[in-house]
């Protein structure tokens, strides 16, 4: 059902939901995605190309993201030599011509690419977008030098909802801002601008154990996954592409234990060790969570932290939206004593992260 109470064909529906992804892409700074999006909606009412590549998704639930999938099996596509005409638009690949009003000139290379590759595009449909945000790591390497302020200790690093384990990694990205910089200068990861406001108090971090799971995790050292984690990119967003490419890089160099398995079995394998801060991480994955799920994270939280002591402690950083926020808060949450603080908040994407306020 329609805002105004009318009942919605799934296809009307689905061309609601295109458009609805398409004002996001507009907010998070894709204008190239909010143009495609719009004329995708309307190719769909129309009866286009779109309905033969959707099909059988009319009623795929609105958090599938089922917009994000189709274009990203448009952008392997384009990435891979397979959509000349419409790399020709996509500065991921190279592009850099003008996509004409409300992207009509990009608009009609992609409804051909539709047209023409519709089987291999579907074949994206059922798979979830990751992108491992690598700008999240700006959040979680501001959360652990607050963490480390309490307790200079080396850090076991846990996170569940890994995807490729990019974010593992994040205590070697390059981030500035706010009159200070944290990393190599040398780093294949660099968010200049990363950081804002208050500044957080930037030490060295020093992290003893890398562990995650994901229940698709994708191998970053493969061509196949890192074409995955790259067409999920928006094509117009050249600094995302350029930390996504060297998060993979560095994730060569520093090893990481990734599992398959979901949040659940994740906990459940963690215990606490003297002399460190075992630090469990997520970010924007909750809401994939079933309740069964949810419910097993949340206990095995509250069981690490009531284990936890002066010497063997404690963490929990997350990065989660929240009903009514400007966007999602940075949360660190410590034992012994279970002390929550809300220390910042970021878009989506990560950056830039704006601390205190």
């Amino acid at each position: 059902m329609g805002a105004d109470g009318v009942l919605q064909t799934p296809v009307e529906r689905t061309a609601r939901l295109l458009g609805l992804q398409s004002q996001a892409c507009e907010t998070l700074g894709s204008p190239l995605y909010a143009c495609l999006l719009r004329q995708a909606a309307a190719d769909l009412l129309a009866g286009g190309p779109t309905v033969a590549v959707l099909d059988g998704h009319f009623t795929d639930p609105g958090r599938n993201a089922l917009a994000l999938r189709m274009l990203g099996g448009v952008h392997a596509l384009v990435l891979t030599g397979q959509a000349p005409e419409l790399a020709a638009f996509y500065p991921s690949a190279g592009g850099t011509a003008d996509p004409g009003t409300d992207g009509s000139r990009a608009w009609l290379a992609l409804r051909q690419v539709l047209a023409d590759h519709g089987e291999a595009v579907r074949a994206w449909l059922d798979r979830p977008p990751q992108t491992n945000e690598v700008g999240r790591g700006a959040v979680l390497v501001g959360l652990l030098c607050h963490l480390l302020a309490l307790a200079d200790l080396p850090v076991r690093l846990v996170e569940v909802g890994a995807s490729a384990g990019l974010n593992l990694r994040a205590d070697r990205f390059r981030i500035s801002g706010s009159g200070v910089a944290y990393g190599a200068e040398s780093s294949p990861v660099r968010m200049p601008g990363g950081w804002r406001g208050d500044s957080p108090p930037v030490r060295s971090i020093e992290v003893a154990w890398r562990t995650g799971g994901d229940v698709s995790p994708i191998d970053p050292g493969t061509v196949a996954g890192r074409l995955r984690l790259t067409a999920y990119v928006w094509p117009d967003q050249v600094e995302r592409l350029a930390r996504l490419r060297g998060a993979c890089d560095l994730a060569d160099e520093v090893p990481a234990d990734l599992r398959k398995e979901p949040a659940s079995r994740t906990i459940s394998r963690l215990s606490l060790e003297p002399g460190t801060w075992t630090v469990l991480w997520h970010s924007i994955m909750w809401q994939y969570l079933s309740a069964d799920e949810a419910a097993a994270l949340a206990a095995g939280v509250a069981s690490l932290g009531a284990a936890a002591n002066g010497s063997a402690r404690f963490s929990y950083l997350t990065f989660e939206p929240v009903r009514g926020g400007a966007g999602p808060p940075a949360e660190l949450t410590t034992w012994p004593g279970g002390q929550r603080r809300r220390l910042g908040t970021a878009p989506a994407h990560g950056v830039p992260v704006t601390w205190g306020g």
